[in-house]
């Protein structure tokens, strides 16, 4: 757990543009081995990090059988990123960096038109968290999943929204990828070469929260606030986040 969590606040100026933190990759051929040039940052750069903290809404004893399947698309999704990523499971949401959420994205405005989705992944924000003494820069991510779906259906939007949640900003335009931008006929169940290659190349990129890769450093609180206060001012700059995707 925690021993103190605040609120961090995106710099005024933004991450500086270089080829690698916040200006997008640069554009590759359309059969390139990935799609890194695809990809964007926001306001904190480029997000990984390892391990991942994730928190998974629990279904409960005598849930339906759609609640379930929805449990079981869920975990055979973050399976198939934990072959890729350090990945713990936490059972309090306040210790999650990503929290997953069993309910149906609310509608979106888009184009003058109201959008509805099976699935999106948002960043929040990102806060300050001290753990064993120490303060860590950790970002905070909501992942809503429709259960009002197939099963099949729900696992690969798990995957997909999962993908935006672990730093894949931006969609592939292939559609045998699990970044795929639009769905294809048949659910994408697999982390293809294409997504992995795109990962590994993310997982180089200097980030505030990966210290030693090369990230730009950000001052840590000082002092020693109260729980409370830090709740406090954590509930004030809840919003302060501006990524999101979803299908």
């Amino acid at each position: 757990m925690p021993e103190v969590v605040l609120p961090a606040v995106p710099p005024e100026a933004p991450i500086p543009r270089t080829s690698t933190t916040r200006a997008p990759a640069p554009a590759g051929p359309e059969d390139s081995e990935d799609y890194r040039h695809r990809l964007q940052a926001g306001v904190w750069g480029w997000i990984h990090r390892s391990p991942w903290c994730v928190w998974v809404e629990p279904i409960g004893e005598g849930a339906s059988i759609w609640d379930r399947r929805w449990s079981e698309a869920v975990e055979a999704a973050l399976a198939r990123w934990q072959e890729l990523l350090a990945i713990e499971r936490v059972n309090d949401p306040a210790a999650a960096q990503i929290q997953v959420l069993r309910r149906r994205p609310p509608l979106r405005l888009l184009e003058g038109e109201q959008r509805a989705s099976h699935g999106r992944a948002e960043l929040l924000g990102a806060r300050w968290v001290r753990r064993n003494g120490a303060w860590q820069l950790e970002p905070r991510l909501q992942v809503l999943l429709s259960p009002n779906q197939r099963q099949l259906g729900i696992e690969a939007t798990a995957l997909h929204e999962l993908g935006h949640a672990f730093g894949l900003w931006g969609h592939s335009d292939q559609p045998a990828d699990v970044m795929a931008a639009v769905p294809g006929a048949k659910p994408v169940l697999e982390i293809g070469p294409r997504d992995r290659a795109t990962l590994r190349w993310l997982q180089q990129q200097p980030s505030v929260f990966a210290p030693g890769s090369g990230g730009p450093a950000l001052q840590p609180p000082t002092g020693n606030q109260g729980e409370q206060e830090a709740q406090q001012l954590h509930d004030h700059h809840a919003g302060a986040g501006g990524k999101v995707e979803e299908r």
